[in-house]
């Protein structure tokens, strides 16, 4: 249900210093935030950009990219007058006109938001076609004689192998072809196997002959809250096809059956995000990155020397203290898990999407169940547990996802941690507005997420991954994170719901006025 893999350039491009106008995409759901509507013409808004954003906004629409080169500026200015506002923010648009999904050969048969749709349509709530059990085949469609389906058995350590090598060696690299995930197999039985996960939903591509693994998609079940309603969905991710078999149109072919294999099981909605714009997205979110060790990231070329700098300052600017600040901060342990909960479903109740956790679930997700130095831990959770009562205020956790540095003699591996979940009490207590609330919240957060970069600098971590979701805007700049170049995409198969926002403003800055409305932070 996703046309790419979700691997975006949060890897290929450098983080941004603060204050950097480096930006290259607006979301969509943002610029919705800001009573930007789709179908407005972009006259009403291009005279007021000034001549560097104009180009960052080409730069993240591919069509308009060829379209302009060498072009006259004012022909330029010109052509994106005639287009629809957010299309061209949420790099839809392209200079032959193709938001009539022509360009989509595959999406434009499916259930999902058009392009095109009215401004009243898209607004419209709710299940776009009502799914007939009597009409989903019950065998997949025919391959290419040379190929064959497969269902991975991720219980069978061999099978588990074949995928973290194709992904290792297939999965989509950054632009410059510097840096590749390299997932292990401890990361996939973590993302893959969650409560109620389900073996035939991890699809495979064999070739006949030699029976190798040469295309792999997944999903699991998912409980989503998207404002008011409620859905039984799943997740699909890890898309990924043999280099060499590229040109084959197996992307569509897996969506189908991943689809057919979901729609078996009577689930008719999907969530998943990509890099690349599809038809349509409902919101877009930004990847920051936080150097931990910028040397290391500055010698593997993922961190840019900033003018006016030395190697000696750029250390010390993201130098951390030796310890944590916050009394009563330790690691999560199966006793916490009620208290979490609790506090966990009270937090993201305030975000207009977000997943439903069960107990079983949020174990599986938060707690890791191996020792303190387990070689292969993929999560860390830690909780603040109040001295004096004892009882659970906040907790945050992120996960670890290397990456391998492509043709680099000196480091061969990047370990990021990636932000996943967090809550803090700090957002219930009483205040006399809205203001005070945010500005407890933004003082509570920020000390937090010290403290989250302390632990992960102590695990020798390189750098720590976020994105605008959550409430993220309220600490990205404080902490030093920059504005990297990898972009997000939320889309929902077979639902329409109005635009959420995704934490960055019509200006490419972090919108800390309306935040985001995504609470689902997705692998």
């Amino acid at each position: 249900m996703a046309e790419e893999s979700k691997i975006v350039d949060e890897t290929a491009a450098p983080p941004a210093e603060e204050g950097s106008s480096s930006s290259t995409a607006v979301s969509s759901a943002q610029a919705a935030a800001e009573s930007v509507v789709p179908g407005v013409d972009m006259s009403q808004l291009v005279g007021k950009l000034d001549k560097k954003t104009m180009d960052q906004i080409i730069k993240m629409n591919p069509g308009l990219r060829a379209e302009t080169q060498g072009k006259d500026p004012a022909a330029v200015q010109k052509m994106l007058e005639t287009m629809k506002l957010g299309e061209l923010l949420a790099g839809m648009a392209t200079g032959k006109n193709a938001k009539d999904m022509a360009s989509y050969k595959f999406w434009q048969t499916q259930p999902v938001p058009r392009f095109d749709d009215d401004a009243a349509k898209q607004q419209e709530e709710g299940e776009i076609k009502k799914g007939d059990p009597a009409l989903v085949p019950q065998e997949p469609a025919q391959l290419l004689d040379d190929f064959t389906w497969c269902t991975v058995d991720l219980e069978n350590e061999e099978e588990l192998k074949e995928v973290y090598t194709l992904l290792n060696g297939h999965y989509v690299e950054d632009d410059e072809a510097m840096f590749r995930f390299a997932y292990s197999p401890a990361f996939f039985k973590w993302a893959l196997k969650p409560p109620g996960w389900k073996k035939e939903w991890h699809v495979g591509v064999r070739v006949k002959a030699s029976n190798r693994l040469v295309a792999f998609i997944s999903a699991i079940p998912l409980t989503l809250k998207v404002r008011s309603k409620t859905l039984s969905c799943s997740e699909v991710n890890f898309l990924c096809i043999h280099k060499k078999l590229r040109n084959k149109r197996l992307a569509p072919v897996l969506i189908r059956e991943v689809t057919r294999r979901c729609n078996v099981e009577g689930i008719w909605q999907a969530l998943y995000t990509g890099g690349a714009v599809l038809p349509t997205p409902i919101s877009s979110c930004r990847y920051y990155h936080r150097s931990l060790d910028w040397l290391k990231l500055h010698e593997v070329g993922f961190s840019p020397m900033p003018p006016n700098s030395t190697k000696a300052k750029q250390i010390t600017k993201y130098a951390l203290p030796s310890e944590t600040k916050i009394p009563g901060l330790r690691l999560m342990e199966s006793k916490d898990i009620p208290e979490v909960k609790t506090l966990l479903d009270k937090y993201l109740a305030r975000f207009e999407m977000a997943p439903i956790f069960s107990e079983e679930e949020l174990e599986h997700w938060f707690l890791h169940k191996g020792g303190e130095k387990d070689e292969d831990r993929v999560i860390w959770t830690y909780v603040v547990e109040d001295p004096k009562t004892n009882k659970i205020t906040d907790f945050f956790n992120f996960y670890c996802l290397e990456s391998s540095v492509i043709n680099n003699t000196k480091h061969g591996m990047i370990k990021a941690a990636y932000l996943f979940y967090y809550a803090s009490e700090t957002a219930f207590a009483s205040y006399k507005d809205s203001d005070a609330m945010k500005a407890a919240l933004k003082k509570r957060l920020n000390e937090l997420m010290q403290d989250g970069l302390i632990e992960a600098k102590k695990m020798n971590f390189d750098v720590f991954n976020a994105l605008t979701l959550l409430d993220n805007v309220l600490f990205l700049g404080d902490q030093k994170f920059g504005a990297g170049d990898g972009q997000l995409h939320y889309y929902l198969y077979n639902y329409r719901t109005a635009p959420i926002a995704g934490g960055m403003n019509n200006k490419m800055g972090l919108d800390e006025k309306y935040g985001s409305g995504i609470g689902m932070v997705m692998l």
